[in-house]
């Protein structure tokens, strides 16, 4: 369902809480697309239940709880059968939140001056679309890593068949490769840190260790571009305050329910202190 096809459906009035999660669950279902038509059943113990989250939290985490979606597991089934789908007719398979989540970043890196040359992080970096619409758009310095293997193996082969041999993929866990990932002038985080946040097991120190991960990968002053379809602008900026200065935030796509006004995603700049 497109944007406008929600304004029309959705106009009826809704109680503000409601039209946040609503928000959330249908950019989360929307953005993904086909491939992942069993999200439904993973959001149903997503939207509205319980949490693992510390009660001093001031994110508000109990917006959503833990998924299968937040799983090892799940991603690499996902990206087995992608990969498998490539190898067969070509097909990369979904870009996550879709191109336009790619271009909003590559205008505001054009609009800041990033230097070719920069060295660019992409986390979780899936079927590997971002590195290839990086290095044509002239970044020269570009890795991406994931914690499925398959993601890794699919990202490589499409590198491949776009003779983009000069990119570095690792099959790295984020959350736990210290001092492994270092220097960075910018990390691009398209739906990672969402995932990170459903994983059933330990959700709270999965998000500080990513918090923490992203500090030891980035040079001081260095950037971080987050898009997420879980968190809020202001979740967003209480769980980065620490160590990072908000720059500024990207436009997105916003829908409307009953005269409330929200966003299908959030897409922030942030900037780490030295």
């Amino acid at each position: 369902m497109d944007a406008a096809m929600m304004e029309t459906s959705l106009s009826i009035p809704v109680p503000p809480a409601v039209a946040n999660k609503l928000l959330r669950a249908q950019a989360l279902l929307g953005g993904v697309g086909e491939r992942l038509n069993s999200m439904e059943d993973a959001t149903k113990s997503t939207h509205g239940g319980e949490t693992t989250s510390d009660p001093a939290d001031s994110c508000a985490d109990n917006d959503f709880g833990p998924s299968v979606l937040g799983t090892k597991e799940y991603w690499e089934d996902a990206y087995q059968k992608e990969l498998e789908t490539f190898r067969d007719i070509g097909d990369v398979g979904e870009i996550w939140f879709g191109e336009e989540s790619m271009s909003r970043v590559l205008r505001w890196m054009d609009k800041v001056k990033i230097p070719e040359n920069a060295a660019i992080l992409d986390i979780g970096t899936g079927n590997g679309a971002f590195l290839v619409e990086l290095a044509k758009h002239g970044y020269s310095n570009l890795t991406g890593i994931d914690y499925s293997p398959a993601s890794v193996e699919l990202t490589r082969n499409v590198l491949q068949a776009e003779d983009l041999m000069d990119i570095t993929v690792k099959e790295t866990d984020f959350l736990n490769c210290p001092g492994e990932l270092k220097d960075f002038d910018v990390c691009i985080d398209k739906g990672t840190f969402d995932a990170i946040s459903l994983n059933p097991n330990n959700t709270e120190e999965g998000k500080k260790l990513y918090v923490q991960a992203l500090k030891d990968a980035l040079k001081d002053k260095g950037f971080f571009a987050v898009t997420s379809c879980n968190w809020t602008k202001e979740q967003l900026l209480d769980r980065f305050s620490e160590g990072f200065d908000f720059v500024q935030e990207l436009p997105t796509p916003s829908f409307q329910f009953g005269g409330k006004t929200g966003n299908s995603v959030t897409a922030l700049i942030f900037q780490r202190l030295c």
